[in-house]
C-alpha cells in the first residue's frame, strides 16, 4: 500500500533531518522517564523529600527560594499528573522526531520559561481582580505540556477514525485532548498551569514576538546532552523493518488499517451493487463511485463524456470537508470533485484520492 499524502509528507521532512531527529527522541524519553521515577519514588520511599519539590510560591516570592521555581515546576508529586504528563510527552515526541531534538528543547525552555512569568502573573491578577490567595500550584513540567497542546492543534492534520452517535467525530488527536482535559481537572488550581502553558506556547510559536530566536539551546549545550543523553536513552534503529516517514506513529498507521478496511468493505458493496443490477439487468454508474479525477484531461474521456443536459446539477459541498482534505495533502479541485461525486461523504472522498 503506498504512502498518503500525509505520511508521505512527513516522509519529505525525515530526509532532512539528523538521523538522530528522524529514528530516536532521547530527549522525550529523558523526559519520561527520569521525572516519572523520580516521581515514583518520593511518592512510595522518600516521602520526607516531598516538600523540597513543592511549587511553593509563598516561599519563592517572600524568601527568595527561587531553586524551588526549578524543582516544582520540574517534578510531579501527584502521581495521576505523573501518569497524564507522562503519555502526553509520549504522544508529543512526534515534534521531536519532525524538527529535531535542538528545536524540540529550545521550545520546552522557551516554554518552561515564559510559562513561569506567566504562572506569577496569574496568580497575581486572581488576587487582585477575584480576591483569591494562591500560596502554592500544582508541581510537575506541566506548562510545557500544556504549550506543547499548541503546535499540535495547528500543525498536525486532523484523521476522521470513526463517528459516535452518527454526529461526534473521533479523530486521530481526540485521545490526546481527552489525556489534555483529564489532566486540567486533576487539581484545583491546575487551570492556571494550563492557561500559562498555552499563552506561552503561542507567544513561543508566534511569529511577530520572534520569542525562538531569544530563548533557544546554544549548539554547543545541544551537543552535550546529544553525547550525554543520546547513548542512554536512544534506541537502535530497526533493521528487519521497511524504513516508513517519521510521522507514521502507532495512530497514523492505526489510519492506515483503518483506510485499508474501508476499502475493502467499499469495494464489497461495489460488489454487491454490481451484482444487484446484473440481476436487474441494470449498470452501475462507475462515475458515481470512481469519478475519473486523474483523468479528466484525457481525450478519451472527453470524447465519452456526456452532454451536458444529462449531467445533474453539482452537490453543494461543504467546506469544511474540503479544508479537512485539503490538511491531509489533496488540491482543493481534486477535493472539491471527489466530495461532488461521493455526496459529501469524507470517507468515500477520501478513500478515492488515496487510491488514485
Amino acid at each position: 500500500m503506498s504512502l498518503c499524502p500525509l505520511t508521505s509528507a512527513f516522509a519529505s521532512v525525515a530526509e532532512v533531518s539528523t538521523a538522530v531527529a528522524a529514528n530516536k527522541a532521547p530527549l522525550s524519553k529523558s523526559l519520561l522517564l527520569v521525572p516519572s521515577a523520580i516521581s515514583i519514588l518520593l511518592t512510595l520511599l522518600f516521602q520526607h523529600y516531598q516538600k523540597f519539590f513543592a511549587y511553593n510560591l509563598q516561599a519563592i516570592k517572600e524568601d527568595f527560594q527561587i531553586w524551588r521555581i526549578v524543582c516544582g515546576r520540574t517534578i510531579c508529586l501527584d502521581l495521576k499528573d505523573t501518569f497524564c504528563s507522562s503519555l502526553l510527552i509520549y504522544n508529543f515526541r512526534i515534534f521531536e522526531r519532525r524538527y529535531g531534538s535542538r528545536k524540540f528543547s529550545s521550545f520546552l525552555l522557551g516554554a518552561w520559561m515564559l510559562s513561569a512569568l506567566f504562572d506569577l502573573l496569574l496568580v497575581e491578577i486572581a488576587e487582585y481582580v477575584f480576591g483569591i490567595t494562591i500560596n502554592s500550584l500544582p508541581s510537575g513540567f506541566l506548562g510545557p505540556v500544556f504549550a506543547l497542546f499548541v503546535p499540535f492543534y495547528s500543525s498536525i492534520p486532523r484523521v476522521q477514525v470513526t463517528q459516535v452517535l452518527g454526529h461526534f467525530s473521533i479523530t486521530n488527536k481526540t485521545l490526546v485532548y481527552i489525556l489534555g482535559l483529564q489532566l486540567l481537572t486533576s487539581g484545583s488550581y491546575i487551570w492556571i498551569l494550563a492557561l500559562s502553558g498555552l499563552v506561552s506556547g503561542i507567544c513561543y510559536n508566534s511569529s511577530i514576538l520572534k520569542v525562538h530566536r531569544i530563548l533557544c539551546v546554544p549548539s554547543w549545550v545541544a551537543k552535550i546532552f546529544s553525547w550525554t543523553l543520546e547513548p542512554i536513552f536512544s534506541s537502535a534503529e530497526p533493521t528487519n523493518e521497511v524504513r516508513v516517514g517519521m510521522g507514521a506513529t502507532v495512530d497514523i498507521q492505526r489510519q492506515q488499517r483503518m483506510e485499508l478496511l474501508d476499502r475493502q468493505i467499499m469495494m464489497s458493496q461495489v460488489a454487491q451493487m454490481r451484482r444487484q443490477r446484473q440481476q436487474q439487468g441494470g449498470m452501475i454508474n462507475w462515475n458515481r463511485l470512481f469519478p475519473p479525477l486523474r483523468h479528466r484531461h484525457n481525450a478519451n474521456y472527453q470524447d465519452h463524456r456526456p452532454s451536458e443536459q444529462d449531467t445533474p446539477p453539482p452537490t453543494e459541498v461543504s467546506e469544511e470537508q474540503v479544508a479537512r482534505l485539503m490538511e491531509m495533502g489533496f488540491s482543493r479541485g481534486d477535493a472539491l470533485e471527489a466530495l461532488r461525486a461521493s455526496n459529501n461523504d469524507l470517507n468515500v472522498a477520501t478513500n478515492f484520492l488515496l487510491q488514485h
